[in-house]
């Protein structure tokens, strides 16, 4: 399984911004009901997840250091430039519907 470690996005970022800095902005569906999160995921570990992940399928843990949520999600989306290779622009996160989620 894949672990992932996000953080909460900062309030009024610019998600260009966000990339020269080296994060990529994501978000996490369904981990309290109907809510989503916005997050952000370092470049890195972001290029790594598209490249070992498959949609809809892979599981990976993810862990949010600015937030006390933690579990299981699939890789529901990927925004990425359409022929440079791995710039990625956006992330989304569905937990998973058989994951136990844990606060």
């Amino acid at each position: 399984m894949l672990t992932v470690e996000c953080q909460v996005r900062p309030q009024g970022s610019k998600p260009n911004a966000l990339r020269r800095s080296g994060w990529i902005p994501a978000v996490l569906y369904g981990h309290n009901g109907t809510e989503s999160l916005s997050l952000v995921v370092k470049a890195k570990t972001a290029e790594l997840l598209v490249r070992d992940a498959k949609l809809h399928k892979t599981p990976i843990q993810v862990q949010i250091s600015d937030n006390t949520w933690s579990g299981q999600v699939v890789l529901q989306e990927v925004q990425a430039h359409p022929w440079k290779t791995l710039q990625i622009y956006h992330l989304s996160f569905m937990v998973a519907k058989d994951a136990a989620t844990a606060a």
